[in-house]
């Protein structure tokens, strides 16, 4: 971890480095301009990854040091929905649905033993992975609660491009990133997802992703994120 987090703040320190050696250089406003943009890309580039890195490291400790609670995953979910739908500006504008299959859970509704935070946390990384990747017209995000006897189930698809076959496991390791081309570099730290996992899994459960079929074959009509949670007995 200590290897692939030095190499991973190498590139943007390089980056930065060398704009503020050349600052002094510039000839006229516009390379200053230039220059001073690719300095401020770089400091957030490196607050992200500090920030990320910090939680990633943190996160063993602090799940076994805290105390487990009950927590509403219909609650936790749909309070989480309602603020994907209703992102600023800084977000590009997607549709983000919540449904229910309510017939299934009967009277044990869906409730887990964890913390609501990281559980939340794990919520609002998949929205937002799956917001990077569907389109800018039209995009649409749905999340799907269910219950099986003994798991509580989350699904999170989108209507992306969907997952290369070869990247279906690799999206989980620490910074790896396979981002859109629309998307500005050092938008993403690449720990989302691992973090996510984490998490996941230090809740007893899993998380795995795969691609929605289409009606053709070999057709992918987006990614789907599937959360399963041991149920609160």
């Amino acid at each position: 971890f200590a290897a692939d987090v030095s190499h991973e703040l190498k590139n943007p320190l390089t980056s930065l480095r060398s704009a503020v050696e050349t600052l002094p250089l510039a000839r006229n406003e516009e390379s200053r301009e230039r220059l001073l943009e690719v300095i401020q890309h770089d400091v957030r580039r490196l607050d992200r990854l500090i920030t990320d890195i910090s939680d990633a490291s943190r996160l063993d400790a602090e799940l076994v040091r805290e105390d487990a609670e009950l927590v509403d995953m219909k609650k936790l979910v749909s309070e989480i929905a309602t603020m994907s739908s209703d992102a600023g500006h800084h977000h590009k504008p997607v549709k983000v649905e919540f449904k229910v299959d309510q017939g299934r859970a009967g009277e044990r509704g869906f409730l887990v033993q964890g913390h609501d935070l990281r559980l939340g946390q794990v919520v609002t990384n998949l929205i937002e992975n799956a917001r990077s990747f569907v389109p800018d017209k039209g995009g649409r995000i749905v999340l799907t609660l269910s219950r099986s006897p003994r798991r509580v189930i989350l699904t999170v698809d989108d209507n992306g491009p969907g997952i290369r076959v070869e990247n279906i496991e690799r999206i989980f390791e620490r910074f790896y990133t396979d981002r859109p081309a629309s998307e500005a570099f050092g938008q993403n730290s690449g720990l989302g997802l691992s973090i996510s996992r984490q998490i996941v899994e230090a809740h007893g459960g899993t998380l795995t992703a795969e691609n929605v079929a289409g009606t053709k074959p070999g057709e992918v009509r987006g990614a789907r994120f599937v959360v399963n949670l041991p149920a609160e007995k």
